[in-house]
């Protein structure tokens, strides 16, 4: 472990980093109040706790009033941010780990109507297509007034006892002076290359009068935007250039693209199915040619891939941030050479893509993130050993057995197929997707290891449950696809399962019918298209896809958008017959009395999913509590002791779609913050 590069230390000025890991600066929208408080720290110490090097905290802490927060960013321009600050660092550096925090104003990446309804304030009147609010043109009192917000903002940190800070220069204000896209001042902060950075360097100067030497400073800056008529690789490499010869910075923090539309924001930060590092080489150039310290992370979300960028020499730094949502006790498992079991951070994305539509950021298969304060990432053994069964070894009964092994119960799951998985076993047929298997895979593995016993092709009805003379019995059986909708005709339609499962070859002209708004649709979408067939995906919703968030969405769109595919959306499919050999779908609306038609050779709906929850009502009226649960103590964190019949043989509990139908995570939470207690 001495020689691997990873936990080598790293000397940044007077400051040593213990290890080469780090949590890029990120907002996982955990503040109250705009501040850092009990769960805001829980989350950063429980990776210190395990040995992280650094931890930036904030993606970004706010300088200013007129950067109001769209995604519950901490206040850094508040007073009262510097004892919550004081506090999480603290906390922090008892194991060594050090802090620091972005500073940022968002400029016109945010919307007038947030906050004190304040203008949003830009170089340009150019609107950003995420927050669509149009920016008033910045003005001479404007940016005086914001290196002000900056060395105070700073200052504050400084006191609050952190080791440093960064700045944010992509798709905030700062870059948006440094783009030609966004800057269409005239001299002295328009123009040349030097008259667009000026902004920067007198932010950059006010701070160090603050802060002094000592302090470390960085930024972390787009270095080409890929954007025609934007930054360039060679500005971007001119631009690093300048801030390292200026004095006033001690790292670089690279990030290539930008982040003003969706489809931007995920070549930025990639999601599953996209090529794992894909930044990495260009951090690697700029490192090697401005000869500085530097910092990056983009989907480096395995430990090989990581080590290879540090003993690569690309990077002093590297960034694993949803790699530890998913795991945050990563460098405790190198540490002791249990790199197999680190939860792998599989790229949903459903951390980032909640806090882009206002949400807390939580990984789809670690139900603890986030919750640190209510939910352990490491599990207590029981006091007593119980007999638990489970049906189903889907992502919900696989959770709820591994918990369970981890409390020291004995187990055995009942899968009626004959491979585990459940739904993600339908997700990993499109090969954009196969990552999701990893939230199989690993809880496989760590059953095999806490001796949970899982029997395949078992079809478990009331004997064989009894058989194992349980004293608590799972139902995660999940569900299967709705199957009397439309009400006429649906005999004539297939489900999106049909299709991805490849039950159902698509047809020639095909109507996908998608009320659940959810990835089956579009899984299905993607495979029916990529086959030259004519696609029409209707919805009654007014937009399309509603439960797919905004990265998730952009692989979709780009596998859609071509000449054989037309959206539909505020249109319900009423009724299918057949007609003359064709099938005939009579078309409504919620909105008018409309009577339209499709004459295709195809329906395929996606209306959701039934419970499949057939055994667990043959199992209330033989359990003690008869299904029920007590939430109040299921919240809190009691084991449940609810009774209804006391003769009863043993509890009765059902999780994640056998209740109803919901998301990968809602089952992983439903089984984790049962099972902890039992």
């Amino acid at each position: 472990m001495a020689t691997d590069p990873l936990l080598t230390p790293f000397q940044l000025k007077h400051l040593t980093l213990k290890n080469r890991l780090m949590m890029t600066s990120h907002e996982p929208a955990y503040p109250e109040d705009g501040m850092p408080k009990e769960l805001y720290r829980a989350y950063h110490v429980e990776r210190a706790k395990a040995g992280l090097g650094l931890t930036m905290t904030a993606g970004s802490a706010a300088v200013a009033k007129d950067s109001p927060p769209v995604f519950n960013n901490i206040l850094a321009y508040k007073d009262e941010v510097v004892p919550w600050m004081r506090e999480l660092t603290e906390a922090c550096h008892e194991h060594g780990t050090a802090v620091m925090i972005q500073l940022t104003h968002l400029g016109r990446r945010t919307r007038w109507d947030k906050g004190d309804w304040l203008p949003a304030v830009s170089p340009s009147h150019r609107r950003e297509a995420s927050h669509r609010a149009f920016p008033k043109q910045i003005e001479g009192w404007d940016i005086e007034r914001l290196v002000r917000d900056y060395a105070d903002a700073a200052e504050r940190m400084h006191a609050a006892g952190l080791d440093g800070i960064e700045l944010q220069a992509y798709g905030h204000l700062m870059d948006q002076f440094w783009s030609p896209l966004t800057n269409t001042l005239e001299s002295p902060y328009g123009g040349s290359l030097d008259n667009r950075l000026r902004f920067t360097f007198e932010v950059l100067r006010a701070i160090r009068q603050r802060v002094g030497e000592a302090f470390i400073v960085g930024v972390r800056y787009t270095g080409d935007e890929m954007l025609p008529g934007g930054l360039t690789a060679s500005d971007g490499m001119e631009i690093s250039r300048r801030l390292k010869d200026s004095g006033l910075i001690d790292f670089l923090n690279v990030v290539k693209g930008h982040i003003d539309t969706d489809p931007g924001l995920t070549d930025v930060i990639p999601i599953q199915g996209m090529p794992s590092a894909p930044h990495l080489d260009f951090a690697g150039d700029i490192r090697r040619e401005v000869d500085f310290p530097t910092f990056h992370g983009a989907k480096i979300q395995d430990v090989a891939t990581a080590r290879h960028a540090i003993a690569s020499g690309k990077v002093d730094m590297v960034g694993m941030t949803r790699a530890h949502m998913a795991d945050p006790h990563i460098v405790r498992k190198i540490m002791e050479g249990r790199e197999e079991d680190i939860r792998p951070c599989v790229g949903a994305n459903y951390c980032l893509d909640r806090i882009y539509q206002g949400g807390a950021a939580y990984c789809i298969h670690n139900a603890a993130t986030g919750r640190e304060t209510t939910m352990p990432h490491t599990i207590a053994r029981a006091e007593r050993p119980r007999r638990v069964v489970i049906i189903g070894a889907g992502p919900a009964g696989l959770e709820a057995a591994r918990v369970a092994g981890e409390r020291g119960h004995r187990v055995v799951v009942l899968e009626a197929a004959s491979d585990a998985g459940g739904q993600v076993l339908l997700t990993a047929q499109s090969e954009r997707r196969r990552e999701m298997m990893g939230i199989i895979d690993w809880r496989l593995a760590q059953c095999e290891k806490l001796g949970v016993e899982i029997r395949y092709n078992v079809w478990a009805e009331v004997d064989e449950v009894l058989k194992e003379q349980p004293d608590v019995v799972i139902v995660a059986t999940g569900g299967f696809p709705a199957e009397d909708m439309p009400a006429v005709g649906h005999e004539l339609v297939v489900t999106s399962w049909d299709i991805l499962s490849g039950h159902v070859a698509p047809g020639k002209r095909v109507l996908l019918f998608d009320e659940a708004g959810d990835n089956a649709a579009m899984q299905a979408a993607e495979i029916i298209a990529a086959t030259g067939a004519t696609l029409e995906i209707m919805t009654p919703d007014r937009t399309f896809s509603a439960e797919i968030m905004a990265m998730n969405l952009t692989p979709y769109m780009r596998a859609l958008q071509r000449p054989n595919v037309t959206f539909t959306p505020t249109y319900r499919l009423s009724s299918v017959h057949r007609d003359n050999g064709e099938l005939l779908a009579k078309i409504s609306s919620d909105y008018l009395d409309l009577d339209h038609e499709r004459r295709i050779d195809q329906v395929v709906v996606n209306y959701g999913i039934t419970p499949m929850a057939d055994l667990y009502f043959d199992l209330k009226a033989l359990s003690r509590n008869g299904g029920e649960v007590n939430y109040d103590d299921l919240i809190v964190g009691r084991s449940q002791s609810v009774t209804r019949h006391a003769d009863g043989q043993f509890q009765l509990f059902r999780i994640g779609d056998a209740v109803e139908s919901r998301n990968t995570h809602a089952a992983i939470y439903d089984a984790l913050r049962l099972v902890k207690d039992l």
